[in-house]
Parts: structure tokens; sequence; C-alpha cells
């Protein structure tokens, strides 16, 4: 058995955490300090997909301060997917849903204007056979997004470890954000790099080093926009 960071591909791993930390809790970023992202990217009139959604507050933010009004939740555990189900059984705009992020056959292709990812493909990267697992994620959400939809991925994962991986497996266009680790709900005095401004991206990702210099503490955002054209393997 899996233990440790091996374990977060796993729904015993997660039905044991939410079971022992019932707690809200948000990965990496909440949603008042990514709302600007967010807004820049997401239209209000569309369906939006929120994977590995865990019991953070993110789509509560979304719909209560970003004006949203459907944002769809899923999760590998049953144990949160529960207790979500239950506190906002008031709220229409939320819907939460038991699902494997690598098999979302529950949902046709292109049902979904973006996909929004804090954590759960680092979670998959954590695991056994994780390029394998990663690859089947990226092409499940590029088949459930609409054409020109977006993939928000927030990772401490620099270009170096990811563009490739985002790149191997479907075609996307991509644009990088960065945040600060520490960000806070007020505005810095001196961020590191304007949040909604990208960031210069080479093929490589090395032009994200010149730009931030080397171990930037900050977690990256790829804007990965889906592009079907007559080249494209499209996976409907």
């Amino acid at each position: 058995m899996a233990t440790g960071t091996q374990a977060y591909g796993e729904s015993w791993y997660w039905d044991n955490r939410y079971t022992n930390e019932p707690g809200p809790f948000d990965w990496y970023q909440k949603y008042i300090t990514l709302a600007p992202i967010i807004n820049l990217y997401v239209p209000k009139n569309q369906s939006i997909l929120v994977v590995g959604s865990g019991n953070s507050a993110f789509s509560q933010g979304m719909v209560d301060e970003g004006g949203y009004k459907d944002v769809v939740n899923i999760d590998i555990s049953s144990v949160v997917i529960d207790a979500m189900q239950k506190k906002y059984r008031d709220r229409p705009q939320l819907k939460y849903l038991k699902m494997d992020v690598r098999d979302m056959s529950a949902f046709a292709s292109e049902t979904f204007g973006s996909v929004i990812d804090k954590g759960t493909l680092d979670s998959i990267l954590c695991g056994n056979n994780s390029r394998q697992h990663a690859t089947k994620m990226l092409e499940e959400i590029w088949r459930v997004l609409k054409a020109k939809g977006v993939y928000i991925l927030v990772t401490y994962g620099a270009p170096l470890y990811r563009l490739r991986l985002l790149r191997d497996s479907c075609s996307w266009t991509i644009k990088l954000h960065v945040i600060e680790k520490l960000a806070s709900e007020e505005k810095s005095v001196n961020p590191l790099w304007e949040l909604t401004k990208p960031i210069p991206l080479n093929n490589d990702g090395s032009s994200v080093d010149e730009t931030l210099g080397l171990n930037p503490d900050v977690h990256y955002i790829y804007i990965c926009t889906k592009e079907i054209s007559a080249n494209s393997n499209v996976r409907a």
C-alpha cells in the first residue's frame, strides 16, 4: 500500500484525510487572491469544472464573490463529496460529484467552458505511474472542454517540469502567469510580477528564469487554451 505522497492519487488516502480533517482547506491560493486571473479568463455565463475540489471554499468564492452561476466540483473522495453536497444542498450554483479526473466519462465531450485545477495534477504527479496518470487526466480535461475553452492549472511546477507534459498531452496554446506563494488579500506594494500580466514564455521555459530569477517563491498559473485544428488528435 502506498504511503505519504505516493497515495495522493488514491481515494482511500483522501477519504481518511477528510474524515480526520473535515474543516475547509484551500491548496495553494484562495479565491480572493486568484480572482483577477479567474475574471480575466473565465466568462460568467459558462459551465465551469473544478477538479479535485476537496473541501475548499474556492468554488463558494466564485459564486458569492465572483458571480458565477454554474460551478461543478469533482473529487475522488466520497467522504468529502458527501460532506460538500450536504453543506451546499441549498446552493444550486454549486454541484458536487464523486469522480476520478482520469475518467470523466460521465461528462460528454465539450461540456465545460473552463476547468480549474489547484494542485490536483501535482498530487497525481506525486503518485505511482505518475506520467501515465497525469497524461490521462490532461486528455480527459481536454476532452470535456469546449473548443477554445481554458484549463487553468495552479501548480508549484516550474515550466521546466510542466511545459513538456502539457504540450505532449494535447493541443494547447499556453500562457503563464505567476503569483507569490504567500499572496494575501491585500495587494502587495512590490509584487514580484503583476498577476494579470503573462510571463514571457519560450519553448523550454528558460525565459521565465531570465525574467524572475532562479527558484522564485511563486505558484505558476498555466492558462491552457484548447485548440482544435485539422491536424489535432481530437479525443471525443
